[in-house]
């Protein structure tokens, strides 16, 4: 039962990385979650994430902008630390009924207003979104969530939104292995369940990515939406189960 369950969570979180460029944990965690302690199902995200991000990261290489990736990934990865710290000292069932109410409603009006005009965004907004999902990433785990708004509200094109949401994702996800490893959470017991999880990620991303070759730019938009969207729903029911 354990071992189905990591193959099929794996599989979920590689087929939504591959397709999107983000989302891994936020698939695969649900399932995971029955069958395996939150200790060991973080260090698990963290290396099938780093594995599907590599896997597709040639097919958007093209697309990658360096310069325009830095203030994300700078100020993102001061504020993984800061939401970590933070973490203990808020409470957390409120924070995630907010936080879920908020991307549930910001998404449900994005979805509704289909923006299709692009904005070039400011270096200084992007360096503040990049902090927020760093933020959040510490707190919560869903990075992606900031971004995902901030290239839907300026009308990115899929692979430009794609390159930053890979981009981004991939540098948060090697910060949090290093401090992983410093920190000693990779124990034993993690290993016989990366043999499983990591080439059915890797699968999972495979897919994904072949099927994005397949949607235009608006299904894409809207599959990202949506994802988003059900993570804020998540949120939401967790907190007020806690609650």
């Amino acid at each position: 039962m354990i071992e189905a369950l990591v193959v099929a969570g794996a599989l979920l979180g590689g087929f939504a990385s591959g397709l999107t460029g983000f989302g891994f944990g936020l698939t695969a965690l649900p399932l995971w979650a029955f069958v395996i302690a939150p200790s060991t199902a973080a260090p698990l995200v963290i290396v099938c994430g780093i594995a599907g991000q590599l896997q597709t990261l040639s097919k958007i290489w093209h697309v990658l902008d360096l310069r325009r990736l830095a203030p994300f990934v700078g100020f993102g990865v001061l504020g993984v630390p800061l939401g970590v710290m933070l973490l203990p000292r808020i409470p957390a069932d409120a924070f995630r009924i907010g936080l879920g109410v908020l991307v549930v409603v910001a998404c449900s009006v994005l979805l509704w207003l289909r923006i299709a005009t692009r904005r070039d965004s400011t270096r200084t907004g992007d360096a503040l979104v990049g902090f927020g999902g760093g933020v959040l990433g510490g707190i919560t785990g869903l990075m992606g969530v900031a971004p995902t708004i901030w290239a839907e509200l300026h009308g990115w094109g899929k692979d430009e939104r794609r390159a930053i949401f890979q981009g981004y994702n991939l540098s948060i996800l090697l910060v949090s292995l290093a401090a992983h490893l410093i920190a000693g959470t990779f124990t034993a017991s993690v290993v016989p369940l990366l043999l499983l999880a990591v080439p059915s990620a890797m699968a999972g991303a495979w897919l994904g990515r072949k099927m994005y070759d397949r949607v235009d730019a608006r299904r894409f938009s809207r599959i990202v939406l949506w994802l988003v969207w059900c993570a804020g729903v998540s949120l939401l029911g967790f907190g007020l189960v806690r609650g």
